[in-house]
């Protein structure tokens, strides 16, 4: 494994600061007692700081697999850290002046603000796309962390992307008519306005559907997948049919399907205006599927493998040895 000091050094900078940021967003939520758009005020910049830690922290480690690009691979995590740095400028800096920073379209500076923040958003996405090409093209000698790298990292470029789904006017807004003079126009519930009933911590709407809902499940497969990984092989000491490499890849394979259709059921869910914690006869039908299909295709792949061809052409050959001569 390499050291964590060859891993990229603005990544785990930004990171650093992140873990700053993180620190102050929770003093100011015991400090600062304002409430905005339904939540703590604080709570924003404090969710967007531990998120940021982790992504950093996991490009930072992924791009010292790159075997080819390099160089670019640098650029892109650059590019990934003052973009992310921006964006955490503009939301700190709309929490201390008390203002939205997201959808805010109330005066010139706020729609500024908010545009120079979706620019840094797509900067970010197109980033974490340079690295994940350099990483399908990178020479990873195990199979099973190649894998589990490429699917977590293409996984949270599709995470990430459910952000711009937020930006488009909701029906509600639409057909109010005035798109032109609102103060806000976007937002992440789906069904219910923003700032309404949620659960503890994430925010989530309890009465609608959340759209940050499948931007969290699916932006942080980069780490939980990878992590998948490392937790099969630390069990390989107590389970030995776990020190078979192909078993681990089939393991793999089978969580990298797991999370995606878990991806899919959650934006599904919220596009149908559905809260997370209250879902239908038809979310748990297909959540029952998922679970189903994961558990036979997890005992399919633990099942005992086929001998190797080279166990099995050895073999032969030492019969053949011991026949006698026709």
């Amino acid at each position: 494994m390499t050291s964590w000091r060859s891993w990229h050094r603005p990544l785990v900078l930004f990171a650093a600061a992140m873990a700053v940021m993180t620190v102050v967003s929770a003093v100011g939520l015991v400090a600062d007692d304002r409430v905005l758009a339904g939540s703590a005020i604080w709570s924003k910049p404090l969710k967007f700081a531990v998120s940021f830690v982790v992504y950093a922290l996991a490009l930072a480690w992924m791009l010292t697999l790159v075997t080819r690009g390099r160089r670019a691979g640098w650029w892109a995590g650059t590019v990934v850290a003052l973009s992310g740095l921006g964006e955490m400028v503009i939301i700190t800096g709309q929490v201390i002046r008390g203002k939205r920073s997201h959808f805010n379209h109330a005066t010139l500076f706020d729609e500024t603000l908010f545009s120079v923040m979706g620019v840094t958003v797509a900067v970010l996405w197109v980033g974490t796309l340079v690295i994940a090409v350099l990483l399908l093209r990178a020479r990873i000698a195990d199979r099973a962390a190649a894998w589990a790298i490429r699917s977590g990292v293409l996984l949270a470029l599709v995470g990430a992307g459910f952000g711009f789904l937020m930006t488009r006017p909701t029906p509600e807004q639409r057909a109010a008519g005035n798109l032109d003079t609102a103060d806000v126009i976007g937002a992440h519930s789906v069904g219910v306005p923003d700032g309404g009933p949620s659960m503890p911590l994430t925010g989530w709407s309890t009465t609608g559907g959340d759209l940050r809902i499948p931007h969290f499940v699916g932006m942080h497969a980069l780490q939980l997948l990878p992590l998948f990984l490392l937790a099969s092989a630390s069990l390989a000491a107590r389970l030995p049919r776990l020190r078979d490499p192909r078993v681990r890849l089939r393991l793999v394979m089978v969580a990298s399907g797991a999370y995606a259709a878990l991806v899919a059921l959650v934006t599904w869910q919220a596009l149908r205006g559905q809260p997370l914690i209250h879902p239908d006869g038809a979310t748990l039908g297909a959540a029952a599927l998922i679970v189903a299909a994961t558990g036979v295709c997890g005992y399919g792949a633990l099942r005992s493998t086929s001998v190797p061809r080279t166990a099995r052409t050895d073999a032969d050959s030492g019969s053949a040895e011991r026949e006698p001569a026709a």
